[in-house]
């Protein structure tokens, strides 16, 4: 029985309970924390052994191709670590350039140097427009939606399907209107919800018309192989999608390592159309000489090819997976029969989307604060943090130890079943 059909009488009684399950737990004096999806000590020690560059002479730091890593120069990286992830991602590799550790970083720059200089097939700098529009599908990634916040764009909600942003929506939004200049897109297993774009929608971004002739998707990538199987999912080359398309500089397309070896101390990667990436270098080889070519010929070493990276990632899928069951479980085992929340089951990334009852989201945030688990803000997955209905919650269970992440999750189902039981009260 749905807990939106008790009587008021059995809701009082309900509230009884859960109110003295949750006053129970908080008095535990925990301290627990999902916000952030942070890999775990036991995934960090998978790369104990990255940035060893066996030997005792100067060869060991020189590139295949002869380039010494301990140098200048090399703007685009070296093409060691340049093959792999070609291999990896299905891009060739003359078209990827592998940058430090943030793609995060590329992204802001990318951005800032639009906003400033425009790109190449701008009309004027991005700063000069009147109003700049931003697509933003939700739920999605915050640090995202913090970027065009930082630029004053307005940010356009689309709604997510199973299959990728509804693209009905976007393609009416961007077909008249060239104050659109851009969307965010992650397109495989998804920031929060786990969604794994499909063929036809990635098509359908690369092909449709848009009335901004500098229309830009930042593709990231970020959790191209972090599946929680032992199968990983097709890449699909939007580059070179929109290339037939007659749109070769439609997508910027991300992905790095940092949540594969070290996230501080990892390699990036911005694959786009030649015309893309030579735009990129001539702002960026102004802002800078090189990445850290030591420590991408440590990574190509440790990885070896592509598989090499496949094969590194069972072992983050191993140690995650039974962390994502565990949440699911409680999740069902606790909240299914009350119909008083829904979530996503994810077959890779690193999070949970969890959505309550509506007006809800927040007041679940603060009880479970209150009792000691910190959880990502309510409304953190829309831009300006703006839940409209209040409802979504991302969860984080890759970072605490499998006894702690249990404890967590019984701590939210709790505060979930009480915010439920006091809004259908009036009490919230």
């Amino acid at each position: 029985m749905k807990l939106s059909d008790y009587s008021t009488e059995q809701l009082e009684q309900f509230h009884e309970e859960i109110n003295k399950a949750y006053e129970d737990f908080k008095a535990r004096g925990l301290k627990l924390d999902l916000t952030r999806g942070k890999p775990s000590a036991e995934q960090l020690d998978f790369s104990s052994a990255l940035g060893i560059l066996p030997g005792d002479s100067a060869d060991r730091y020189v590139t295949g191709d002869g380039v010494d890593t301990r140098n200048y120069g090399g703007l685009n990286g070296i093409s060691d670590i340049r093959a792999i992830y070609g291999e990896l991602l299905g891009i060739d590799p003359s078209l990827v350039i592998a940058g430090d550790s943030s793609s995060l970083n590329i992204m802001f720059d990318l951005i800032s140097f639009a906003y400033i200089w425009g790109t190449q097939d701008s009309p004027r700098p991005w700063k000069d427009e009147e109003t700049v529009k931003w697509l933003c599908p939700v739920p999605g990634y915050d640090r995202h939606f913090t970027i065009t916040e930082h630029f004053g764009f307005e940010m356009i909600t689309v709604p997510m399907t199973d299959d990728g942003p509804d693209m009905d929506v976007v393609a009416q939004l961007v077909k008249d209107d060239p104050s659109i200049k851009g969307m965010w897109c992650v397109p495989v297993f998804g920031n929060p919800t786990g969604i794994t774009f499909s063929k036809k929608v990635c098509e359908q971004i690369a092909a449709m018309p848009t009335a901004a002739d500098d229309f830009r998707v930042v593709w990231d990538n970020a959790y191209v192989v972090h599946t929680l199987t032992d199968q990983f999912p097709e890449v699909h080359n939007v580059i070179d999608m929109a290339a037939r398309a007659g749109n070769p500089n439609r997508f910027w397309f991300m992905t790095s390592t940092s949540k594969i070896t070290f996230a501080g101390s990892g390699v990036s990667f911005f694959a786009s159309s030649k015309a893309n990436l030579d735009w990129y270098t001539a702002h960026a080889s102004v802002r800078g000489i090189g990445p850290n070519k030591v420590n991408q010929l440590a990574h190509a070493r440790f990885f070896g090819d592509a598989d090499g990276v496949k094969a590194h990632m069972k072992k983050h899928a191993g140690s995650l997976a039974p962390k994502f069951q565990m949440v699911l479980s409680i999740l069902d085992n606790r909240l299914t029969e009350y119909g008083v929340a829904s979530w996503t089951k994810p077959e890779g990334g690193y999070f949970i989307s969890l959505d309550v009852v509506d007006g809800t989201a927040s007041t679940v945030v603060d009880l479970a604060k209150q009792a000691g688990i910190a959880l990502t803000g309510a409304g953190s997955s829309f831009p300006l943090h703006k839940d409209p209905d209040n409802r979504n919650i991302r969860l984080a269970p890759s970072l605490p130890p499998v006894a702690e992440l249990e404890l967590a999750m019984n701590g939210v189902a709790t505060c979930v079943l009480l915010a439920a039981c006091e809004h259908y009260l009036g009490k919230a």
